[in-house]
């Protein structure tokens, strides 16, 4: 039987898979629809996107109350998720935890 992720793992997988949609949406799907009018690129790409993103508030917030974590380090870690690139800095600063 496979043991359970625990929820720092799953934080850092959830907004690693979110960041990268996030990317996918800016680099790719934006400029399909305002460069080549292709308006179903960030249709598609974007309702991923906005669940994924509704998932990683959902796994932060279960981590923030299990783990104990202060308002502060939920806050940031929630703002970085709002910047291209922001993942990696999560990603991170977790793996050092």
């Amino acid at each position: 039987m496979a043991k359970p992720m625990d929820n720092v793992r799953l934080v850092r997988l959830v907004g690693f898979v979110e960041g990268c949609s996030w990317l996918l949406l800016l680099f790719v799907a934006m400029p399909l629809k305002y460069g080549f009018g292709q308006p179903w690129a960030v249709r598609v790409v974007g309702m991923g996107h906005g669940i994924l993103f509704c998932l990683f508030v959902v796994v932060l917030l279960r981590a923030h109350l299990s783990e104990r974590w202060g308002l502060v380090r939920s806050g940031i870690l929630f703002l970085a998720a709002l910047l291209p690139f922001g993942f990696l800095f999560v990603d991170r600063s977790l793996r050092e935890a």
